[in-house]
């Protein structure tokens, strides 16, 4: 009997022993703190630095938006200077054909200008004004003599002939130009036109 209570006592000591075992140990009160306290710290410096990552990007945007603005400011200003001074080289040779233009007049006023010189003059300005276009890319249209052509060509009236073939460009009445391949102006001109064959009743 003796040696069932002190196998009974046995097993309930380690039963009791596997019990406290198995309970989950207390964190002493002041680590808990401590570890409380650190998590804190965790989350504050993190949020300092999402705060300071905002600012930053923030900061970006503001500089980057910044520089658009000027960028679209100088770009407007250049293109507002280039529609202002687009034709300069163009009123530059202009200068020289409007200065022989007044020499020609003023010597026309004064009786002092010989036709033959007067003459002259005009030609010399003529031929500027030709160098000019083509310094220009401006180009006569080769209209006479040529077929009537709508795109280039605007007939103004039209004349029987036996001369040339039909629909062909027999007189030039305004010479036509073109600037590069476009057209500037039609050439006005008189086209041919069949001559019709009239009947013996005639």
């Amino acid at each position: 009997m003796v040696l069932k209570n002190n196998t009974k006592s046995k097993k309930s000591q380690q039963s009791k022993k596997s019990t406290e075992s198995k309970k989950p140990k207390k964190m002493p009160a002041e680590s808990k703190t401590q570890a409380e306290g650190d998590e804190k710290i965790t989350e504050t410096n993190q949020l300092e630095e999402l705060t300071a990552e905002l600012a930053a990007e923030k900061d970006r945007v503001l500089r980057v938006s910044a520089e658009f603005e000027n960028f679209k400011r100088r770009k407007q200003k250049e293109i507002e200077d280039f529609r202002k001074f687009a034709n300069e080289s163009l009123f530059k040779q202009l200068l020289t054909v409007v200065d022989n233009l007044e020499r020609a007049i003023d010597s026309a006023e004064n009786g002092n200008a010989d036709p033959k010189d007067l003459a002259e003059g005009v030609k010399l300005t003529h031929k500027e004004i030709l160098k000019m276009f083509d310094t220009f890319n401006v180009k006569p249209i080769d209209a006479k003599d040529n077929a009537f052509d709508p795109n280039f060509h605007q007939a103004v009236t039209q004349t029987e002939t036996d001369e040339y073939p039909e629909n062909t460009v027999i007189n030039e009445l305004q010479k036509g130009y073109l600037l590069h391949d476009r057209l500037l102006r039609p050439s006005m001109v008189v086209v041919s036109k069949s001559v019709e064959k009239k009947t013996e009743d005639e």
